[in-house]
């Protein structure tokens, strides 16, 4: 079986190259970024690892992030939790699962968050599905992982600086091996 950094490696020398869903960064970068102020935040490194990878469901699937943009949700939250599922456990992969509803609802509790979103990101969540209803927004915050998705999601808002100094992936292998299941069987 290949392991996660090194499946990982090839998506994002490759697709992860192209743009970023009308951001002025790469996906790659995006990630990578977002995966860096979680690191700084001092956020676990299950977090950690959920952020430089929470789009890696932009890579594959029937839709791809381009047809996301044109207004097709590509649930590329749950398609990179299945994938991701692979090598990682829950604590890795239920925040990826969730991150999208996690923007929802922030901007459903919170009406200050919805300005703070990027002009892509707000079209997105148009897409999405819109703010959650008061019914969604209970069964939200009873997923076990709801807390830790809104911390990805308020990362994920901080991965779009064009001028912010580069990250790698390498930077993050030794988190990303520390948590492959795959290398621990």
């Amino acid at each position: 079986m290949t392991h996660a950094y090194d499946t990982l490696t090839k998506l994002f020398d490759g697709e992860g190259g192209q743009e970023y869903l009308g951001e002025q960064v790469s996906m790659a970068q995006h990630m990578l970024q977002t995966g860096r102020a979680a690191r700084e935040s001092g956020a676990p490194v299950v977090l950690v690892v959920a952020a430089v990878l929470h789009d890696v469901g932009h890579f594959s699937g029937a839709i791809s992030g381009r047809d996301l943009m044109s207004g097709n949700d590509n649930h590329h939250d749950a398609v990179a939790s299945e994938w991701l599922s692979t090598w990682f456990a829950p604590e890795v992969t239920e925040p990826v699962r969730l991150h999208v509803a996690a923007k929802r609802y922030l901007c459903a509790t919170d009406p200050a968050y919805y300005d703070k979103l990027s002009d892509a990101s707000k079209f997105t969540m148009s897409v999405q599905g819109g703010s959650m209803t008061d019914e969604e927004v209970a069964a939200f915050a009873a997923e076990p992982f709801a807390e830790a998705a809104c911390q990805l999601r308020k990362f994920d808002d901080l991965g779009k600086d064009p001028d912010a100094p580069v990250v790698t992936l390498a930077d993050f292998r030794a988190d990303i091996d520390a948590l492959d299941c795959t290398l621990h069987e």
